[in-house]
C-alpha cells in the first residue's frame, strides 16, 4: 500500500492502471474549472452572511477547501455554519434562497452558480480531455461521480454528457438516500453502474473528501489532481499519487491494455 511518503510514481501509475477496468472522475475541479464558480458563489453566500451575523472571522477560500470542497451542498453549508458556531434549521429542499435555513442558504448558493454558469459557459481542463481520451482508447468503461446536484447540467454545457456511460450526481444519490463523500458510497454506486467492483476502478478526484472516499471504498487506484487543496493534504487524505495536470500520465508514447477479465458492462442496464 502507498503511503504519504511513498507516493507511487508516474510509470506505476500506468502500471496499475493496466490492470484496471473503469475510471470514476469526479466533476469539479477534475473535468471541468467549475470548482473555481463554485468558490465564486460560495464567497458570495457566505461573505455577507457571515458579516450580518457579526461573527469572525470573515468567510476564505480556506474556509472552502476545509469545510466545503467535495461535500453535498447542503452538508457543506452546516459544516461551515459549524465552524462558526451557527445554528439553523435545516428547513426543506424547497426553502426559498431567502430563507435563513440550511437548505435556503444551499439553495441561495446554487443560484449564485448557475447565473454564474449561464454567463459564462464552462470549458473543460484539455489535459483532462487528453486522459478521458487516452483511457477510452484503451476500451476502460467512464463515470462521472459527483456531489453537485448540476452535474448533468455542468456535463452538458462543457459539451460532454455523451463521454460517460454513467454519471452519479447529488440528485440520484440523494434519491437513493446515500451518504456524500467522504463516505465511499457515491463511487461504490458509479462502479455498480458500470458492472464493476470498487477494486477494478481508478477514482480521480481534487478534494480531501474526495479522495478518502476512494480510499475508504478500497478502490483500485485513488488519483489525486492538484487544483489548489495542496499536493501534501491529498497524498495524507489516501490519495496513491497527486498530479497537477492529468496528461501528466499519458506519454505520447503510452499504450494502455486493460483488464478483461471482469464482469460484463450493466452500464445501459
Amino acid at each position: 500500500m502507498t503511503t504519504p511518503q511513498n507516493p507511487l510514481s508516474h510509470a506505476e501509475t500506468l502500471d496499475r492502471l493496466h490492470s484496471l477496468r473503469g475510471v470514476l472522475f469526479d466533476l469539479d475541479g477534475v473535468l471541468t474549472p467549475t470548482a473555481d464558480v463554485h468558490m465564486h458563489a460560495w464567497s458570495r453566500l457566505f461573505t455577507p452572511f457571515l458579516e450580518e451575523q457579526g461573527v469572525s472571522p470573515a468567510y476564505g477560500d480556506a474556509d472552502y477547501f476545509e469545510y466545503i470542497d467535495g461535500k453535498p451542498r447542503y452538508d457543506g453549508v452546516r459544516c461551515l455554519l459549524a465552524s462558526r458556531g451557527i445554528t439553523l434549521p435545516d428547513g426543506l429542499p424547497t426553502d426559498a434562497p431567502d430563507q435563513e435555513t440550511v437548505c435556503g442558504l444551499g439553495n441561495r448558493k446554487n443560484e449564485a452558480f448557475n447565473e454564474t454558469l449561464a454567463e459564462e459557459g464552462v470549458t473543460p481542463y484539455p489535459g483532462s480531455l487528453e486522459f478521458l481520451d487516452f483511457v477510452t482508447r484503451a476500451g476502460l468503461l467512464v463515470a462521472v461521480v459527483t456531489s453537485s446536484r448540476n452535474g448533468e447540467l455542468t456535463l452538458a454545457a462543457a459539451g460532454i454528457r455523451d463521454r460517460f456511460e454513467v454519471v452519479v450526481d447529488g440528485l440520484l444519490s440523494a434519491s437513493r438516500g446515500l451518504a456524500g463523500k467522504p463516505a465511499p458510497a457515491t463511487y461504490e454506486l458509479g462502479a455498480e453502474l458500470l458492472g464493476l467492483t470498487p477494486s477494478e476502478c481508478v477514482v480521480v478526484e481534487d478534494a480531501q473528501s474526495g479522495i478518502q472516499a476512494g480510499r475508504a471504498g478500497n478502490f483500485g487506484l485513488v488519483l489525486g489532481v492538484d487544483r489548489g487543496v495542496g499536493r501534501k493534504t491529498l497524498l495524507d487524505a489516501g490519495a496513491d499519487i497527486v498530479v497537477s495536470d492529468l496528461d501528466e500520465l499519458v506519454p505520447a508514447s503510452a499504450t494502455l491494455t486493460p483488464n478483461t477479465t471482469s464482469a460484463t458492462t450493466e452500464a445501459n442496464a
